[in-house]
C-alpha cells in the first residue's frame, strides 16, 4: 500500500455555485487549495482528478428519476419548480448543475477507490461531504450525496465494515438514511441540536433500521457548546463505537460550520478544536482501520476566516506533515484574499486556542451538565444496542 495521501481536486468543481446571494460560496473552496499550495502541501501528496461519477455509480444512492430531474434542472434551471428539493431557497436550480455535482461525487469515489486499492492510504476530498442530498431528493445546499456514495462504493468493492464519522454542525441525514438498515455501515453525527438547527433531525433516538439496530449513533449537542465540551462529547463517545466496530475503511466529514463565526449555526467551536478533532479521526483510522482514510469538507459559511484554514490543516494531517496552529500564514495567501474578497484575511493557523484543553469522561460526568446529558443521551440510545455499557 502506498503511504502517499491523495487530493481530489479539479478546478471545475468551483463551478458548484448556487449564485451570488447564496451563503455556500465556492471562494472557499479556491482558497482553500491555494493556502494548500502556499504551504507547499501539493508536494506532499498526490494531486488526482477522478472522473465525475457516472449513472450507474449515482444510482447506488441516488433514485434514477431525481437523477433525471437534476439533469433537466442543470439544463435548464428556469423550469425547476421545487420538486425534487430543486429550485428552492436553498437548493436553486443552476446550469450545469448535474455536471458538477457528478464530478464533485466523483471525487469522493475515487477517494474511496484509492484507498480501498491500497493506491492511497489517505485521500481528502474537501469539496465533498454533501451529506443532506436524499435518495430522491436534494436538500440542504447538496445535490448528490458523495459521502453516502464513496461509501456505497466502498461496499460495492467487498468492504464488510465502512465507518462514518460526521462532525459538521448539521444532522449527517442524508448519510444516515442512505444506511439506515444497513448493519455494515456505522453513521456516528456530532452536531447541533434539531431543536434549534436544520435538519430537525439527529436525535439520539434514531439508532438505525430493524436489521441494523445501533448502526445509527446521534449525539445532538446544545447550542452554545464551545471547545471543551465539544472535543469532550467527541472522546466520550466516538472512539469506543470506532473500537468495537473495527471499521476496515474509516469516512469522516469535517463541516467547518461548527465554528464560532460561521452565520448560520450556534456552536461555539474554534479552529484549534476543529483540528484537535481532525487528529483524532486520523488516529483512529490508524488504530482501527490499517490507516485507511477518507477526510471530506462538509459545510462552512465563514468562506475567509475559517474554512481554508480548518481544511487545509485537514490537508496537512492526512499528507503527514501537521501544520502548527501558530504557523505565520503566507503573505501571498494573505493578499489573494484580499484581491479575490476585500476582506482581511486571518494571519495566523490558530485561533489561539492551542492546545484544546477538555476533561475525558472517563474522569466522570455531571448529570445536571447540558453537555454531559447530550452525551448520555446517546450512549443509553445506541450503546446497548451494540452490547456496549452506556
Amino acid at each position: 500500500m502506498s503511504g502517499r495521501a491523495q487530493l481530489m481536486w479539479d478546478e471545475a468543481v468551483t463551478g458548484y455555485d448556487f449564485g451570488p446571494d447564496h451563503p455556500m460560496d465556492p471562494v472557499r473552496l479556491a482558497l482553500t487549495r491555494r493556502l494548500v499550495d502556499a504551504f507547499g502541501l501539493d508536494r506532499d501528496v498526490e494531486v488526482v482528478a477522478a472522473k465525475p461519477a457516472g449513472e450507474s455509480t449515482l444510482r447506488l444512492v441516488h433514485r434514477e428519476d431525481y437523477v433525471e430531474a437534476v439533469k433537466a434542472a442543470s439544463a435548464d434551471p428556469g423550469a425547476a419548480d421545487g420538486s425534487y428539493g430543486i429550485g428552492t431557497l436553498d437548493d436553486p436550480a443552476f446550469a450545469g448543475m448535474h455536471e458538477v455535482s457528478a464530478l464533485i461525487a466523483g471525487q469522493s469515489v475515487g477517494a474511496a477507490e484509492a484507498v480501498w486499492r491500497g493506491d492511497a492510504l489517505h485521500a481528502v476530498n474537501f469539496a465533498g461531504g454533501l451529506h443532506h442530498a436524499m435518495p430522491g431528493s436534494a436538500s440542504g445546499f447538496c445535490i448528490y450525496n458523495d459521502a453516502a456514495l464513496a461509501i456505497a462504493r466502498l461496499l460495492e468493492l467487498g468492504a464488510e465494515r465502512v465507518a462514518y464519522i460526521d462532525v459538521d454542525v448539521h444532522h449527517g441525514d442524508g448519510v444516515q438514511a442512505a444506511f439506515w438498515d444497513d448493519p455494515r455501515v456505522l453513521t456516528v453525527s456530532l452536531h447541533e441540536h434539531p431543536r434549534t438547527l436544520f435538519p430537525q433531525t439527529g436525535w439520539p433516538e434514531e439508532t438505525g433500521g430493524p436489521n441494523a439496530e445501533g448502526s445509527a449513533v446521534n449525539v445532538a449537542l446544545p447550542a452554545g457548546t464551545g471547545d471543551a465540551g465539544w472535543v469532550r462529547a467527541f472522546h466520550a463517545v466516538v472512539p469506543e463505537l470506532i473500537a468495537d466496530f473495527r471499521p476496515q475503511v474509516l469516512v469522516t466529514q469535517h463541516g467547518a460550520d461548527t465554528h464560532f463565526e460561521d452565520p448560520l449555526a450556534h456552536l461555539a467551536v474554534s479552529l484549534d478544536a476543529q483540528r484537535a478533532v481532525q487528529v483524532a479521526c486520523h488516529d483512529l483510522a490508524h488504530e482501527y482501520a490499517g490507516g485507511r482514510w477518507v477526510a471530506l469538507g462538509g459545510g462552512g459559511y465563514a468562506v475567509v476566516e475559517v474554512v481554508p484554514r480548518s481544511w487545509t490543516h485537514l490537508v496537512a494531517i492526512a499528507a503527514g506533515r501537521p501544520v502548527e496552529p501558530e504557523t505565520v500564514i503566507p503573505e501571498g495567501w494573505r493578499q489573494e484574499v484580499f484581491a479575490r474578497t476585500r476582506q482581511l484575511a486571518p494571519a495566523r493557523m490558530t485561533d489561539g486556542r492551542w492546545p484544546v484543553a477538555f476533561s475525558g469522561w472517563e474522569s466522570g460526568y455531571d448529570p445536571a451538565d447540558r453537555l454531559d446529558q447530550a452525551v448520555l443521551a446517546a450512549r443509553k440510545a445506541a450503546y446497548p444496542l451494540r452490547g456496549l455499557l452506556p
